[in-house]
C-alpha cells in the first residue's frame, strides 16, 4: 500500500489514490491530519486550479508547504480534488 513517510514517520497511507502527472494523490481520509498544519501558501495550475498547502510537522520538525492540494480542482481534474500529494523530502513508497 503507498504511504508518505517524512522524517522517519508515516503521515499517509492509501491504496485509493490518484496518480496525476507524476504524483500520488492521498484521498483526504488517508492522512494522519496530526502532521499537518496549514499554510498561507497558494499555487495556481492552469488546469487543475488553485492549489494550498500544509506544512507537515513531525516530532518539532517543519517541512514548510510539503504537501498540496486542490480544495476546488477545475472540472478536470475533480478526481482529485481535495486530495493531497508531496514533495520536498517526503518520500512516497
Amino acid at each position: 500500500m503507498p504511504k508518505a513517510v517524512w522524517n522517519g514517520t508515516v503521515i499517509a497511507e492509501s491504496d485509493q489514490g490518484q496518480v496525476v502527472e507524476g504524483n500520488y494523490y492521498f484521498p483526504p481520509d488517508a492522512i494522519k491530519q496530526q502532521y499537518f498544519k496549514e499554510s498561507n501558501t497558494h499555487t495556481t495550475c492552469p488546469w487543475k486550479g488553485v492549489a494550498s498547502y500544509y506544512n507537515v510537522e513531525v516530532e518539532g520538525q517543519v517541512n514548510k508547504d510539503a504537501a498540496w492540494y486542490y480544495p476546488q480542482a477545475k472540472d478536470a481534474a475533480k478526481n482529485i480534488e481535495g486530495y493531497i500529494a508531496f514533495w520536498r523530502g517526503v518520500k512516497v513508497e
